[in-house]
């Protein structure tokens, strides 16, 4: 455990999150899930997360992972970053604000306000639809009308308007508040972001495809789920066009897959190396690329 730490530091909040306390001494990983009542595959699976950005978990590791171990992350993780972090980050604002204008107050309030209500919505839909989803399936329970490729196609960037925050904290507030406060309360910023990067990476290469594994179960060889290919040219292939051609116009994960004769899994694939090599992540996006590279036709786009 105390390696871990000497790697990143970071995993001592989520650690905390996990029930776990930082009085670990010399136990193992292993011997401090036990006590924990953690798996300590998926344990690991959510610290190599937090450690390595390039970190995309093998077949093998969902499979060997728990989910109900990564649900218990994410419900006590909206918790902290809705009762810990925003009110750490609303006391520093009020405190940073304090000698400018009522005009530059209500500005900087409001804004905060609204990224606020938008990360609440963002986790009620997650603790009231998509966690209730997971358990009724670990229950025998699948759903007629809902499947993860809901959540996945739906799930938006919860961290844009937090860089948007720290621009303006960074760039447009009077040069009469306080320095010292204004790099608390960055570094507060900065903390919650990379976490909420790290938070959403678990549920789009973590939650969704074990879910996904849960929902279409096949006996098959254990590959590697998202694992970009070895060369690392960033022109898209013949057959990475034809996906983002048909996410351009609409179609769910399983349509592609069944329009292509292809897994599910092979179209996460695509989707992930779309967007590593060219930078586009939202569907909005995607389908403006694929309209101005000629990949689609607009009048075959969905009217909205």
């Amino acid at each position: 455990m105390s390696a871990l730490v000497e790697a990143n530091y970071h995993l001592l909040a989520v650690f905390s999150r996990l029930g776990m306390d930082g009085a670990f001494g010399e136990m193992t990983v292993r011997e401090m899930c036990n006590k924990n009542r953690l798996d300590p595959s998926t344990f690991l699976l959510i610290c190599g997360v937090y450690s390595r950005k390039d970190f995309i978990p093998t077949e093998e590791m969902l499979r060997d992972g728990r989910i109900e171990d990564i649900l218990r992350y994410l419900h006590k993780s909206h918790d902290y970053y809705m009762n810990n972090a925003l009110v750490l980050i609303a006391s520093s604002i009020e405190n940073l604000i304090a000698p400018c204008s009522p005009a530059q107050k209500q500005v900087i309030w409001k804004f905060f306000s609204d990224y606020k209500t938008e990360l609440e919505k963002h986790f009620a839909y997650e603790e009231g639809e998509v966690i209730p989803y997971v358990q009724n399936l670990l229950l025998g329970k699948p759903s007629a009308v809902y499947s993860i490729d809901r959540f996945e196609e739906n799930h938006s960037n919860i961290d844009e308007k937090l860089s948007d925050l720290k621009s303006l904290i960074l760039k447009s507030l009077p040069e009469v508040c306080e320095d010292g406060l204004r790099v608390r309360l960055l570094n507060y910023i900065y903390a919650l972001q990379n976490d909420l990067t790290c938070h959403t990476r678990i549920e789009d290469e973590v939650l969704v495809p074990m879910v996904r594994l849960m929902e279409h179960p096949v006996p098959h060889a254990r590959t590697k789920v998202a694992e970009a290919p070895e060369d690392s040219a960033n022109a898209l292939s013949d057959r990475e066009k034809e996906i983002l051609a048909s996410v351009a116009k609409g179609l769910l994960n399983k349509e592609i897959a069944d329009r292509h004769n292809i897994s599910i899994n092979t179209v996460i694939t695509h989707r992930k190396n779309i967007t590593r090599k060219i930078g586009i992540k939202t569907v909005a996006g995607l389908t403006v690329y694929a309209i101005l590279n000629n990949l689609v036709d607009i009048n075959d786009i969905p009217q909205q």
